[in-house]
């Protein structure tokens, strides 16, 4: 099993910044994949970004240009939004997945203010 605890969610003005952190722990051996979803209210669970382990960084068009996914060696995943719009506004889940299984995150909010 495979615990996920996310944090850096929080409120901010259209224009600024917030970066999200996701740590696994548990049986993190053979992680090879990482990424951030987001779901806004009314709409349907959607990816955001993601680091496959010896894949090349993929994104959402819409973040394209803004946002920056990243992780450590170990076991941490970042999410660095930088010129947040209101429509990025949602939970944010991060997802990592393990010899075939998937595991989420509690879900962090995230609210931009026009």
């Amino acid at each position: 099993q495979v615990q996920l605890v996310e944090s850096g969610g929080g409120s901010v003005q259209a224009g600024g910044s917030l970066r999200l952190s996701c740590a696994a722990s548990g049986s993190i051996f053979g992680i090879n994949y990482m990424g951030w979803y987001r779901q806004a209210p009314g709409k349907q669970r959607e990816l955001v970004a993601a680091i496959p382990s010896g894949g090349s960084r993929n994104y959402a068009d819409s973040v394209k240009g803004r946002f920056t996914i990243s992780r450590d060696n170990i076991n941490t995943v970042y999410l660095q939004m930088n010129s947040l719009k209101p429509e990025d506004t949602a939970v944010y889940y991060c997802n990592v997945k393990r010899f075939g299984s998937a595991y989420w995150g509690q879900g962090t909010q995230v609210t931009v203010s026009s």
